[in-house]
């Protein structure tokens, strides 16, 4: 018998207003836990040298529901196998206290899981609470698992859940492409029949009214400015990967370290390019359509002729302005992120044949 396999994928939807003042309140509740959780560890490491684990905090927590909280002992359970999680993941001793007043307030965040929730005539179920969402995936069908509220910086509510679906069965496409990541071109392709992609300036274009916005001590429409720059920038990332993963069947993209680059003085650019985010969009939709999606070392690409392989092209810092050249060797004329974006393909179809090589230095 064939064993049918299931995707897991994270579901948001955004709830309606008029829950924001009870859902603030719970979340409160989650901060004041969650905080309560921290002092304990810290404690405990202090004197014993070890630390706690979630199963010793949540016995902690037993009978908290009886002081009053906006929410039961299941949430707070869940907070603590939480806390314990990103303690481990951060390797911190201590994480940050969670703050519900003041100008630095945390974002509000309630987790759940399964068995706490419930759709039921177009509402959620959530420690007796019916709460209104807009429902555009048609939430009935569909069995939930783990999950949390989470607000955003406009004091916005959504809820973001674990479901599983059946993973589309969609034939991919044949051809194959390399991407160059840019700054002044968003995305180079390695089929010279596509223009490069320009980068969008999201942030640049609104960077102005930000600033006035910011001077003026207006919080709220800083947030709303804010948000609006990054709604554009998530729509074109959005549909720039869907027509890519629609079109070519294996995808291979440089790994451009985002990270480093926006510690320098490019970091605006950078930032506002959103390259990690592009790359995680081509990632889940290329699973989704059956193809292939790699992240190749890019390593000397923009130096390596694509048609030699020769290592001939603009090198060092003095090089970057230099953006077309000709090979010494083979005498092939290369656009340099499109020479870049070849090399990028061919690295793919050699990884795809056996282990992901890259240029020697």
């Amino acid at each position: 018998m064939a064993r049918s396999y299931q995707t897991v994928r994270v579901l948001r939807v955004r709830l309606k207003d008029k829950h924001a003042r009870v859902l603030s309140e719970m979340a409160g509740a989650v901060h004041f836990v969650w905080n309560d959780c921290n002092a304990l560890s810290v404690k405990v490491l202090e004197r014993e040298q070890r630390f706690i684990g979630s199963a010793e905090l949540q016995r902690y927590l037993a009978g908290a529901s009886k002081e009053g909280l906006a929410v039961g002992s299941v949430v707070f359970q869940q907070v603590a196998e939480e806390y314990v999680t990103r303690r481990v993941q951060h390797r911190k001793k201590k994480l940050a206290w969670r703050k519900s007043r003041g100008a630095r307030r945390s974002l509000g965040w309630i987790p759940f899981k399964a068995r706490s929730i419930q759709y039921r005539n177009g509402q959620i179920h959530f420690q007796g609470r019916a709460l209104g969402v807009w429902d555009r995936y048609g939430l009935g069908k569909y069995d939930f698992r783990a999950g949390c509220f989470a607000e955003d910086t406009r004091g916005r509510w959504y809820l973001n859940v674990c479901v599983r679906v059946d993973p589309v069965k969609a034939a991919p496409a044949a051809k194959s492409v390399g991407i160059d990541l840019g700054v002044k071109s968003l995305a180079a392709f390695s089929d010279a029949a596509l223009p490069h992609v320009e980068a969008q300036r999201f942030y640049r274009d609104l960077e102005p009214k930000l600033a006035m916005a910011q001077r003026a001590n207006k919080k709220g429409l800083v947030r709303a400015i804010c948000a609006k720059i990054a709604n554009r920038r998530k729509d074109h990332l959005h549909k720039l990967s869907t027509w890519v993963v629609s079109q070519y069947g294996a995808i291979f993209v440089g790994n451009v370290n985002a990270a480093k680059l926006a510690q320098t003085r490019m970091a605006k650019s950078v930032l506002d390019a959103g390259w990690s985010t592009f790359r995680t969009m081509l990632q889940y939709k290329g699973d989704d359509a059956g193809g292939w999606f790699l992240e190749i070392d890019e390593a000397f690409s923009t130096q390596t002729c694509s048609a030699c392989n020769s290592r001939t092209g603009p090198k060092g810092t003095a090089g970057l302005g230099i953006r077309e050249w000709v090979c010494s060797d083979c005498g092939t004329r290369h656009e340099r992120d499109r020479n870049s974006a070849k090399i990028i393909l061919r690295l793919g179809h050699e990884a795809l044949a056996g282990g992901i090589p890259a240029l020697s230095a």
